[in-house]
């Protein structure tokens, strides 16, 4: 099946070490599944949380559906996510571990089903966020140098 990515989380990586990555659905109504065709989501600024047998996104705004109902449901409410009960058992082992949380990487259209990506993260340090700045920045050196040289020895 083809997947189209519809909103990527990029400043997890910058401020999460990923331990591991999950596939899940989410419960929503059908205004949600418009909007989200249409792009108008984020998921910047939400989280994962474990409550009792369950597994839920919070804080993942979708904006109301422009040609729906204006008695709109909550763009915030939280919203179930749909994982295997192995995966949330385990999940609810590891996220009473200290530091560590369900963080959203990506959403996406698998077929006509929307899918999330979360993964299992555990927050950097400053330390951290400088030494992968640092690394990135040598990596990106490294390849303006061998394109430079691969140039001029063309032109040779």
């Amino acid at each position: 099946m083809a997947e189209k990515t519809i909103a990527t989380n990029r400043r997890a990586r910058h401020e999460y070490h990923i331990l591991e990555n999950f596939e899940c659905g989410l419960v929503l109504h059908g205004y949600e599944v418009k909007s989200i065709r249409q792009g108008r989501v984020n998921i910047q600024d939400a989280y994962g949380a474990v409550r009792g047998d369950e597994a839920y996104i919070e804080n993942m705004h979708i904006t109301p559906y422009s040609h729906g109902d204006p008695r709109a449901i909550d763009p915030l409410r939280t919203r179930k996510l749909l994982l295997r009960r192995k995966e949330i058992d385990y999940l609810i082992g590891k996220t009473r571990e200290r530091g560590l949380a369900l963080i959203p990487l990506k959403l996406y259209l698998k077929g006509p089903r929307v899918k999330m990506e979360i993964g299992l993260a555990r927050g950097k340090k400053l330390y951290d966020k400088r030494e992968d700045i640092a690394a990135r920045d040598a990596k990106r050196d490294i390849e303006r140098a061998t394109r430079g040289r691969a140039k001029s020895r063309d032109r040779g």
